[in-house]
Order: structure tokens, then C-alpha cells, then sequence
């Protein structure tokens, strides 16, 4: 009798944007998932997408990722023409769709992809409603992390 392994959740991290934690205060965050094309898929498998640039639009009652870049493979057929930073429409629930609306439009926050993964089968991206952060709010965000760290390495130099 075998036993499964556990699945580690941060393992199937295909892209990262650390960028949106330190520029936005993250509200909310959903899981949404990618309509994409085979190569795109291909080009995941691969782990060659890059988030950094990446917001959410919404447009005619739907999502888009915009910004997003997915390099293409040199070994991607030659029939299909790729466009590594095409808009990719989201999926999402129309219950989810409604209250996105509402947030951007009323309450004024932004949409930003915070990391594509796998789950399952399926690419995921994550997506936060975030307001913006003042040139003061980043610099206390960084003053609380220095000071973690000196904390860590006071308390570690104590136990000796």
C-alpha cells in the first residue's frame, strides 16, 4: 500500500508578482481561472511567464489580464502565430464579476495579478483588489520588516 505525497501549495507556483504587495494594501484576493492558448499552456509547463506588469481591465461585463508576458517557445509550431503579451480573458463567476465591478467603479480600487499557479490541471491566477500605497505607507512597510529581521537576529545572538 503506497501513500500519496502531500502536494505543497507553494509548489506549483508558476509566477510571482512581489511588486503589487509592496506598491498596493491587497483588500481582497480571487482565484480566477485563464482561457489560453496551446502554446501558452506549453510555454507555463515551462515556467516562462512573467506577471510583473500585469493589471486586471474590466470590459463588457468581463475580466482581462492585460500586460501579462508569456514567452513563446523556440519549439512552438510554426502555423500559429504567438503574441507573447495578448490580453487573456478571465474566468470568474458572474457573482464575482459584479462585485469587482462594484469595487473598481465605486470605491475606486485597482485589480492586480498577484500569482499564476497550478492546481490541478488548470493555470489559476490570483487576483487582488488593492488601493494604492503612499511613498509613507512603503516606507513603515519597510521599517516593520527591518525591524523583524533585527529581532530575529537579537533574539537569536540572546539564546547563546
Amino acid at each position: 500500500m503506497t501513500k500519496k505525497k502531500a502536494h505543497k501549495p507553494g509548489s506549483a507556483t508558476i509566477a510571482l508578482n512581489k511588486r503589487a504587495r509592496h506598491d498596493y494594501f491587497i483588500e481582497e484576493e480571487i482565484e480566477a481561472g485563464l482561457s489560453l492558448q496551446g502554446w501558452e499552456v506549453k510555454s507555463l509547463r515551462a515556467g516562462k511567464a512573467n506577471i510583473g506588469e500585469s493589471y486586471v481591465i474590466l470590459r463588457d461585463g468581463e475580466a482581462y489580464l492585460f500586460g501579462a508576458t508569456f514567452t513563446p517557445l523556440s519549439v512552438a509550431s510554426t502555423h500559429v502565430v504567438c503574441d507573447p503579451t495578448r490580453t487573456r480573458k478571465l474566468l470568474l463567476k458572474e457573482r464575482e464579476l459584479a462585485s469587482l465591478f462594484g469595487s473598481v467603479n465605486r470605491d475606486g480600487y485597482t485589480i492586480v495579478a498577484l500569482s499564476l499557479y497550478w492546481k490541478n490541471a488548470w493555470a489559476k491566477l490570483k487576483i487582488g483588489v488593492a488601493k494604492g500605497k503612499k511613498e509613507h505607507d512603503k516606507r513603515s512597510d519597510i521599517k516593520e520588516r527591518e525591524w523583524k529581521t533585527d529581532k530575529a537576529r537579537i533574539m537569536k545572538n540572546a539564546a547563546r
